[in-house]
């Protein structure tokens, strides 16, 4: 988590209070923004509880179930703020992962979300470097098919350039993709163009 160390704090509620259920929480930073989009950022009730206690957060929303200790009786925190802003990286990691997020889990010369693998636009064998400028999702087939030659002369074209994303573009992209599970108290802070209901 970062902000709490497991062993740093101990509420008055056992761990297993809430049975089965997970209830997490919705981490915003300071400004109200998720602190991520992709991978969403949450905690777990108890994580959430422990940084209510030590003051590090506002509780923002609340779910209906509430745990209980001999002495104390406590909603459990859907959505909370965290009191000082965390600057987010300038630069985000060139990682597979991130990758795959600029360009949409999609490969780049036909679209295709399976079997992705990664390419280089401009083969290593002809100076190609590996960095975002250079390298691209690709599903296996299409993967193959360019094999070591640029994409003109394998007959294929690029349908989205490579280009080194910024942190918050690739927050924007990862909302695209949502988690399986989204609790209502969340969607104000994540999706701000979502059709109001009447």
């Amino acid at each position: 988590m970062g902000l709490i160390s497991q062993d740093s704090f101990e509420t008055p509620f056992p761990r297993d209070l809430v049975g089965d259920k997970s209830y997490p929480c919705l981490i915003l930073n300071a400004d109200y923004q998720p602190l991520s989009y992709f991978p969403l950022s949450l905690w777990s009730w108890q994580d959430a509880i422990k940084a209510v206690y030590l003051r590090r957060v506002n509780i923002v929303d609340m779910y209906e179930q509430c745990v209980r200790s001999t002495s104390t009786e406590m909603r459990l925190p859907s959505v909370i703020a965290l009191k000082e802003f965390v600057p987010q990286s300038r630069s985000p990691a060139f990682t597979r992962f991130n990758l795959f997020l600029r360009d949409g889990f999609k490969c780049v010369y036909c679209q295709s979300p399976k079997d992705l693998t990664f390419d280089h636009v401009i083969p290593k064998r002809l100076g190609g470097q590996t960095n975002w400028k250079n390298i691209v999702a690709a599903c296996t087939k299409c993967n193959f098919k360019k094999g070591g030659r640029m994409p003109q002369s394998a007959g294929m074209k690029l349908l989205t350039k490579p280009y080194i994303p910024t942190i918050h573009g690739l927050q924007a992209q990862g909302r695209r993709f949502p988690p399986g599970y989204l609790h209502e108290s969340w969607l104000d802070y994540l999706y701000w163009d979502l059709e109001l209901k009447s």
